[in-house]
Order: structure tokens, then sequence, then C-alpha cells
């Protein structure tokens, strides 16, 4: 079967499977993942009047083989707005056919109509695949730790 990497916009009726794809992410992380409720919460982050949170998904024969995710977000420093990409994956079934590659030009291009000249994301370290990727693609960088701190119900 040949897979083909149709990027487009996700629709509603592609959600279950995004949340498929969310499971397999976060397995390919090392990561737990709970679905619960992610449905409604994404469908409300998405389709919302102005979305939260913007989605592109790699269609082949009528499967989602892939998705990127993506939200504007502000820099500071560089007093700029910039496209954040949360997550990129593409099934191991997938792999190797440029359609990572696909997604990122066309989150470039949507980043273009934001009015942003700047994308960043980050990666595991030890996902060195996706790093030898990101710096084929001429990606550059830079090291930081990520902190995560629970945001507690007020009492």
């Amino acid at each position: 079967m040949k897979i083909t990497g149709k990027i487009r916009f996700v629709e509603r009726k592609d959600l279950p499977q995004v949340i498929a794809l969310c499971q397999l992410h976060a397995e390919y992380e090392r990561s737990a993942y709970d679905s619960n409720n992610k449905l409604e919460r994404l469908e409300e982050a998405l389709f919302a009047p102005v979305p939260k949170l913007y989605c592109l998904v790699a269609e082949s024969n009528g499967e989602l083989v892939g998705y990127a995710t993506y939200m504007e977000q502000y820099a500071t420093w560089d007093a700029a707005t910039y496209i954040y990409m949360d997550c990129l994956f593409i099934k191991e079934s997938a792999r190797g056919l440029r359609i990572g590659e696909k997604l990122v030009k066309r989150m470039e291009k949507e980043g273009r109509a934001l009015d942003c000249t700047l994308m960043q994301w980050q990666t595991p370290d030890f996902n060195t695949r996706a790093m030898k990727f990101y710096h084929r693609i001429g990606a550059s960088s830079k090291s930081k730790e990520r902190f995560f701190l629970t945001i507690n119900p007020t009492s």
C-alpha cells in the first residue's frame, strides 16, 4: 500500500484517530497517557471561535498516519509572536517518507499567515532520530531543561 501523506487541517470526525495517535506518541516518548475526556477537550480547543490549538494531520488512504499541533505564543525577548509546535508524530509505518517535513513546511506556511517569523518546539533528549530530522530540515537547538509544576485547585 502506498502512503501518500496528504496534509490537511483536522476535522471533528478525525478526533478518535488523533487521540489514538496521541497514545502512540506518548508510548514512543515513554510517557503515560490517559484518554479520558480528551475528545471533548480537544474538540473545544480546536474548534472554538478562537482556537487555542491548531492541528494538521497526515492522511493516507482514509487513515491518519501522523499529526502536528501548534499554537501562537509570544516571546518577550523578541517582542514577537511565534508558532510553538506542541506535537509532531508519525506512525512507524510512515516514517522516512518526508511526511514530518511536509507537516513542518505546512506549519511554516501557517506561521507566515499569522505574521510569525519563528517556530519553536522541543523533543526528549533520547529522541535522536527526531533531532537528526530537525537538523536536516535546517533547525537549530539550544539546551534547556523543561520543568513542570502542578497547579492545584484552590481549597
